[in-house]
């Protein structure tokens, strides 16, 4: 029996941060200490809190390190595990003013509003040990539909829990099984999970499959012994090297304790899983298109009807759900409908997970009820907008969704909300900008993403998302006009109706949603030739004020291309030496504002 565990996140975040070489010194300095037998250290996915990483928790305490690195590892064995006293100097605190010295995760103002049931084990199992997984009621779902439930008794009770997919349309799960479900054992049929997630800054699928694949594989068996299938595909793109480790070793695990194969817990039920890797094309998070690249051919969506449900892999009935979505399944079948319906919105049920990205003070995962509030996401879990800066809009759902302006903070989120405020949840990503950020910029960028993205199979999605990326070019250049802005939003009407998938029928959300919302950025760009946020190059310019110049001469030594000069400048009563920029030499890249120590210098 051990003293201590100390946790230790091994998630692509902290693993890049070096958390493995902390783990290695971790267990070299226990050793060399005599405590081996004391203290156990676990590596386990992600904790949340992504930017103070590499984190540490040493339990039962619960004392929080952040920010460790190797060379730190002596300090903390000496101190916190010989001495009984905590590091505090890498010690989370809330508020740098914040003297306590232990600071419990579970305390903080970022977990204090989450509930977590899809990342319930991220942090807190290894995800390489499956008896880790057995020994919190892992793979007991799996045995009660098999030995208690029927498959239409298991399918009833996912429709009863209100599950929606929470990889985008939130199409009700249960609903989805139960059209796969016809002619059990007449039928070959299939499983599959998406777990391409290719939208910019979200990482909500990669770190529940590297904190507690078995969840997902367990999931996977339950769906295929409610609609009759023997076989599974996990999709998951290439670029997530940990998760597919750790999914290779869980399904192995789970095949060795006989919870994957034939005959499960001598039922007679048969389940196996395959993994199938994607080259990152965003297009292959479109059903249709994922089924197609399973099947060794060019990820391309097809025409709907027929739906995957009737004809998916490989012509057969087929059920597909991303990683959140089967993350639920166990615990809704263990715990009961009633438990699950007690969380979210009367058309939203349970939770969600989020990516917290963008100008935000804590960037990381979070997963709170469906109907908690953006205000409460960005002030109180998220730490608010850093510097002091005014929350300006926040986008969800990534390039197929919109963007939720400052009227709308107090909006509970669910995906009804969503999408009347022209939003969409998507797969979970949430980008917060503040009054730095220039929307029309925005709304390029991600148009930009979808244009590279695009299979190029239909016309709509192919010509037309170019033919909008180039009038935001234009605006953006300074070259726009108002009927720019009509055209933009013709061309975005007639995308939407007219694309074959659900990459092109959402391509031109951002900016539409930007449009609708912040059309007076648009205006200042195309009448007033200027980028209220002075974000856009070609609409601004670098100037000096001679009244706070003090002379110093550090913008010209940083000018690389030389369009800086001294001036004199006659002030009442004196003379002083002062600079001036060249708009004509200025290259706009800003270095002389960065080093202008009495702020002088000002973008117009």
């Amino acid at each position: 029996m051990v003293r201590s565990h100390v946790l230790v996140c091994g998630g692509t975040g902290c693993t890049s941060s070096g958390s493995e070489k902390v783990i290695e010194a971790l267990n070299s300095e226990i050793a060399a200490k005599g405590l081996a037998d004391e203290i156990k250290v676990v590596k386990t996915g992600c904790f949340g809190l992504c930017a103070l990483g590499p984190i540490m928790i040493v339990y039962p305490e619960g004392t929080f390190y952040h920010s460790v690195k190797a060379e730190d590892i002596a300090e903390i064995v000496e101190e916190h595990f010989l001495k009984g006293r905590p590091v505090s100097r890498l010690v989370y605190h809330e508020k740098e003013a914040d003297t306590k010295v232990a600071t419990s995760l579970s305390d903080t103002a970022f977990y204090k509003k989450q509930k977590r049931v899809a990342l319930r084990n991220c942090g807190v199992i290894n995800p390489e040990n499956i008896d880790e997984y057995i020994a919190i009621d892992g793979y007991s779902a799996l045995a009660k539909v098999l030995t208690e439930m029927t498959p239409d008794e298991v399918i009833q009770t996912v429709l009863d829990s209100g599950l929606r997919g929470r990889g985008g349309g939130g199409f009700p799960t249960g609903l989805k099984w139960k059209f796969a479900s016809g002619n059990r054992g007449n039928v070959k049929k299939y499983v599959a999970c998406n777990a391409d997630e290719g939208d910019p800054g979200a990482f909500m699928d990669r770190s529940i499959l590297e904190g507690d694949p078995h969840a997902v594989i367990e999931a996977m068996a339950i769906a295929g012994y409610a609609i009759g299938a023997d076989e599974g595909y996990i999709y998951v793109r290439a670029e997530y090297p940990i998760a597919i480790h750790r999914l290779e070793i869980a399904i192995k695990q789970a095949r060795d304790y006989g919870l994957l194969g034939e005959n499960i817990f001598g039922t007679g039920f048969n389940f196996d899983l395959k993994l199938r890797f994607g080259a990152g094309a965003f297009v292959c998070g479109e059903e249709t298109a994922l089924m197609t690249s399973i099947e060794g051919n060019r990820g391309e969506p097809r025409p709907r009807p027929p739906f995957p449900a009737v004809k998916g892999l490989f012509g057969q009935p087929t059920v597909l759900n991303n990683v959140e979505t089967y993350a639920n399944i166990p615990q809704i079948i263990t715990k009961g409908v009633d438990w699950f319906t007690s969380m979210g919105t009367e058309k939203s049920k349970g939770t969600k997970v989020f990516a917290l990205g963008g100008n935000i003070t804590n960037t990381g995962l979070v997963e709170v009820p469906m109907g908690t509030t953006l205000r409460e996401v960005v002030e109180e879990i998220g730490g608010g907008i850093p510097g002091g800066k005014k929350f300006k809009a926040a986008q969800t759902g990534g390039p197929s969704g919109g963007c939720i302006t400052a009227e709308n903070l107090d909006t509970p989120i669910d995906y009804d909300n969503l999408i009347a405020l022209g939003s969409m949840m998507g797969s979970g990503g949430l980008i917060v900008m503040d009054e730095d950020n220039c929307m029309v910029d925005i709304a390029r960028f991600f148009l930009d993403f979808t244009v590279d993205e695009s299979c190029g199979k239909c016309t709509p999605c192919r010509v037309g998302t170019k033919r909008m990326l180039e009038i935001l070019d234009k605006i953006i250049a300074g070259n726009g006009t108002l009927e720019d802005l009509d055209r933009l939003e013709e061309l975005a009407n007639y995308i939407k109706s007219a694309s074959l998938c659900g990459l092109g029928q959402t391509a031109p959300n951002p900016v539409l949603s930007t449009l609708r919302n912040f059309r007076d950025e648009y205006v200042a760009h195309v009448v007033d030739k200027k980028c209220p946020a002075g974000v856009c190059k070609n609409l601004l310019q670098f100037k000096i004020n001679a009244d706070k110049c003090i002379g110093c001469g550090m913008c010209a030594k940083q000018c690389p291309a030389d369009a800086i000069t001294r001036t004199d400048y006659i002030a009442p009563g004196h003379k002083l030496a002062s600079f001036t920029i060249d708009t004509s030499k200025c290259v706009k890249c800003g270095a002389c504002m960065e080093k202008c120590k009495p702020h002088a210098i000002y973008k117009d």
